[in-house]
C-alpha cells in the first residue's frame, strides 16, 4: 500500500465530489414560474397544495401538509396528537436536538431512550423499560436514511395506547418491509432543508393517514383557520408555519428526481458496506436489509473500531481519510441530554415544562446514561449522501481510501506519538 497521503503521499483522489444541493436550470425555471404567477402564498397558488398531493403518494400516505421546516413539522404532528403539558414522549438519545425540542415546544417532556449499537435507531428494549402512564407519544427516528424498526415500537407503543411519530427527517424514499416510511405510525415529519435528500432551503411536511390529525395539523399551521372554512374564522389556537409556493414549486421539481437518486445511494451504499466490512477496525453500520426495504442513505456511517488500529483517534482517522480525497465528519458530539440546553434546563419561562404543575413527573437531565448514544457520539464517522450520487467506480475511491487509512494505521499512530 503506497504512503499515506497525510504523511506526504498521494490522494486516492484530486477531483471534486457532487456538489449538494446542485443547481439545476429546471429547478430555476420552477421557481421562476411560479414568481410570475404574482400567487406566493398556498391561499392563492397551486404549487404547494400540488407537493402535499405528490409528495404523500410518493411515501405511501394519504395527506401532507406541509410547513416551513421539519422542526416545525413535528411540533404541528406531535400538537395534531394532542400532545401537551404534563405528558412524557420517549425520543431517540442519538439524534439532532429538533427531536427533542419539538416536545419542548409543546410543553412536554422528552424522554430518552437509548440506541441500538448496530444501527444507531432508537431500541426498542429501551423504549419498554421507559413507557409509563404519563407517555403520550414515541418518535423513532429514522437516522441516516435507516427505518427504525417501527413494526416492534408499534407494538410496544400499541399496548399502551400510545401513538407513533416517524421523525423521517433523514428518510425520504426509505422503505420498511415494501411501504415507504412517514405514516406507517400515526403520522410522520419531513425536513426539507438545505441538507436533506430531498430539499429547498428551508420547509418541512406532515404526513398521516388519519383524516383528524391531518385536519388538526392543517389548522395549526395555518393560524386556526378550518379547510375549506370562511378566511377569518379561526378555530383553534395555530400559527403562521406556511410554506410558500415558491418553495411547493422547487421542491415539486425536484421531487421528479427523487426516486432514480434514492435507488442510486442505495445502490453505491450496499456497494460500499461489501467493500468496507471485510477492513480491519471498521463496521459500517448498515445491517443487511430484509426483503422489501430499502435505506434512504442520508448519510453513511461507519463505526471506528480504534482498538482494533492501535487506538488511532477518529479525530486522526478522519484527517487521513479527508487527505485522501473523501470528505467526512464525526457527526453529533454528543447526546441530546449533555447538550447545554438539558444540562441546565434552560427551556420555557418559570422552568416549564419540567416543573409544569401538569407534570407529575421528575427528570434530571444530568442523571440520564444512554451507553450505546454516548458511544456513537465517539466513534461514529459520517460520509454525506452526496458522495452516493457519484458512479460506482468514484465509489471505489472511497474504498480504496478507508482501505488505505486501514491498513496504513501503524505509521499514522507512529507519526502521530
Amino acid at each position: 500500500m503506497s504512503k499515506l497521503a497525510v504523511l506526504g503521499g498521494e490522494p486516492i483522489r484530486a477531483e471534486p465530489w457532487p456538489a449538494w444541493p446542485d443547481v439545476r436550470e429546471q429547478d430555476v425555471e420552477a421557481v421562476a414560474a411560479a414568481l410570475r404567477t404574482g400567487h406566493w402564498w398556498q391561499h392563492e397558488g397551486e404549487e404547494t397544495g400540488r407537493f402535499e398531493e405528490e409528495f404523500a403518494s410518493y411515501q405511501d400516505a394519504c395527506r401532507g401538509i406541509a410547513v416551513n421546516s421539519g422542526s416545525t413539522a413535528l411540533q404541528v404532528a406531535l400538537e395534531a396528537l394532542g400532545v401537551g403539558p404534563g405528558d412524557e414522549v420517549i425520543v431517540p438519545a442519538y439524534t439532532f436536538q429538533a427531536t427533542a425540542m419539538s416536545v419542548i415546544q409543546v410543553n412536554a417532556v422528552p424522554v430518552f431512550a437509548d440506541v441500538e449499537p448496530k444501527t444507531m435507531n432508537i431500541s426498542p428494549d429501551s423504549v419498554a423499560s421507559l413507557i409509563t402512564d404519563r407517555t403520550r407519544s414515541v418518535i423513532p427516528v429514522h437516522l441516516a436514511g435507516l427505518p427504525a424498526d417501527i413494526d416492534r415500537l408499534r407494538e410496544l407503543a400499541g399496548a399502551h395506547g400510545v401513538p407513533i411519530l416517524e421523525d423521517a427527517a433523514q428518510a425520504h424514499g426509505g422503505v420498511r418491509r415494501g411501504r415507504k416510511v412517514g405514516a406507517i405510525g400515526d403520522a410522520g415529519a419531513f425536513s426539507f432543508q438545505a441538507s436533506k435528500n430531498l430539499c429547498a432551503g428551508e420547509g418541512g411536511i406532515v404526513l398521516t393517514d388519519d383524516n383528524g390529525i391531518a385536519a388538526r395539523a392543517a389548522a395549526l399551521r395555518n393560524c386556526g383557520r378550518v379547510e375549506g372554512g370562511p378566511f377569518y374564522q379561526h378555530h383553534t389556537l395555530g400559527y403562521s408555519f406556511r410554506m410558500t409556493e415558491m418553495q411547493g414549486a422547487l421542491l415539486r421539481s425536484r421531487l421528479a428526481h427523487l426516486e432514480a437518486e434514492t435507488q442510486r445511494r442505495w445502490e453505491n451504499g450496499r456497494f460500499l458496506t461489501r467493500r468496507i466490512s471485510p477492513l480491519p477496525g471498521l463496521e459500517p453500520l448498515d445491517p443487511p436489509p430484509a426483503e422489501e426495504d430499502r435505506r434512504a442513505y442520508h448519510l453513511y456511517p461507519v463505526r471506528l473500531r480504534s482498538e482494533e488500529l492501535g487506538g488511532i483517534t477518529r479525530e486522526r482517522f478522519m484527517e487521513a481519510l479527508r487527505a485522501e480525497g473523501v470528505p467526512c465528519m464525526a457527526g453529533y458530539e454528543r447526546p441530546v441530554y449533555q447538550t447545554p440546553a438539558f444540562l441546565e434546563q434552560s427551556f420555557k419561562p418559570r422552568g416549564c415544562p419540567i416543573s409544569c404543575a401538569h407534570y407529575r413527573g421528575a427528570i434530571n437531565y444530568r442523571e440520564v446514561s444512554c451507553p450505546a448514544a454516548e458511544e456513537m457520539c465517539n466513534q461514529v464517522i459520517w460520509l454525506f449522501h452526496s458522495l452516493l450520487l457519484a458512479s460506482k467506480e468514484e465509489m471505489k475511491d472511497i474504498a480504496r481510501a478507508f482501505e488505505k487509512v486501514a491498513i496504513g494505521h501503524r505509521d499514522l499512530v507512529a507519526a502521530t506519538t
